[in-house]
């Protein structure tokens, strides 16, 4: 086999690189791999070559494109084939052992990368079409962050696939990472990313050691602004909830004046023009509550609700009215009662 010539990369010159160690660049015939500091480079040179000579024998190092590694981590980018996951694979475990991530978390890592990059072979490209697998990894003092991202039509199911992965697909990847997101869109590809520690999490009982739930509300809250989306929000939510009760379609239709009247005049009670309500969908009715609000704010917004042209108010049209204070602020508490049966 060749040898492979070692050649500084430009940037050396300039000092580049970190405590000391500069950039360099390894070049195998058309394909290259740019890599430093050398303390980071070097474990993923030598897995990227072993690979690469692994490739070779098989006929497949066409398949394999640019590896990148910088201080800030590793950057790859690989035609999406499923002989090119192995080659993710073992270069970010080089990285990952080379930061000293524990044996357990590094198998997790690579159980993790090769699911996220199958997930790309298998479903971002239509049939007989090969796109893009991009890589970027990235260390910080707890682990390394990796995202992969194809450039195809996202993720999405495809039924009858001989599927050469693990088969448990991205819940796989949620319970092995510390945390886990996915991001894009139809016809705009597909971002998995996800943290995975540099020692592995110790198993305890599930029961005593899970984190406590936070408070189900026994209303539904909304926080909703700017003022323009108030009216249309807050109209489909109280009708939705209403409709669950024995409520005539005339009740309803007097719910959504006066929540449109509400509407219109309850952002001027919020400093910064976003409404906070509540919703209780009680055996009795539904019950809107809007706050908590400043002092005086509840009343100046029931006095919105009158009517001085004809003499009346727009409170009629409700089953209650009134206002109410707690140590967060007022409230303007509107009911609608269900039908008695």
């Amino acid at each position: 086999m060749a040898r492979v010539p070692l050649r500084r990369d430009a940037s050396a010159a300039s000092g580049g690189g970190v405590s000391g160690y500069p950039p360099f660049r390894l070049q195998w015939g058309g394909l290259g791999i740019r890599a430093g500091p050398r303390p980071v480079g070097l474990p993923v040179a030598r897995v990227f070559l072993i690979v690469l000579r692994v490739s070779r024998k098989a006929g497949k190092q066409k398949n394999l494109s640019t590896i990148n590694v910088d201080s800030s981590g590793l950057q790859m980018s690989l035609p999406a084939k499923a002989e090119n996951v192995a080659v993710v694979r073992h270069a970010i475990a080089g990285l990952a052992e080379r930061i000293g991530m524990d044996e357990a978390s590094t198998a997790d890592l690579k159980t993790v990368v090769t699911e996220a990059c199958m997930n790309v072979v298998v479903h971002a490209y239509p049939e007989g079409e090969t796109g893009l697998l991009k890589v970027d990894v990235v260390p910080d003092g707890s682990g390394l962050t990796v995202a992969v991202r194809d450039f195809g039509r996202g993720i999405s199911p495809r039924p009858n696939v001989d599927r050469p992965s693990l088969r448990i697909g991205l819940a796989l990847i949620a319970a092995l990472s510390s945390s886990f997101e996915i991001r894009g869109g139809v016809e705009r590809g597909t971002e998995i990313r996800m943290h995975v520690p540099l020692t592995s999490r110790p198993v305890f009982d599930t029961e005593a050691q899970a984190a406590p739930s936070p408070p189900v509300p026994e209303a539904t809250e909304l926080t909703v602004g700017p003022p323009e989306l108030v009216g249309p929000v807050l109209s489909r939510a109280l009708t939705a909830l209403a409709a669950r009760h024995e409520i005539t379609v005339d009740r309803i239709s007097d719910a959504m004046l006066l929540s449109d009247a509400i509407s219109a005049a309850a952002p001027s009670r919020f400093a910064d023009g976003h409404v906070r309500l509540s919703i209780a969908d009680r055996p009795e009715g539904v019950e809107l509550k809007v706050g908590p609000m400043a002092a005086g704010a509840a009343a100046g917004l029931r006095e919105s609700l009158s009517l001085p042209d004809v003499g009346g108010s727009l409170e009629t049209l409700a089953d209650e009215v009134r206002t109410e204070s707690d140590r967060d602020g007022e409230y303007l508490v509107v009911a609608f009662a269900a039908t008695a049966s």
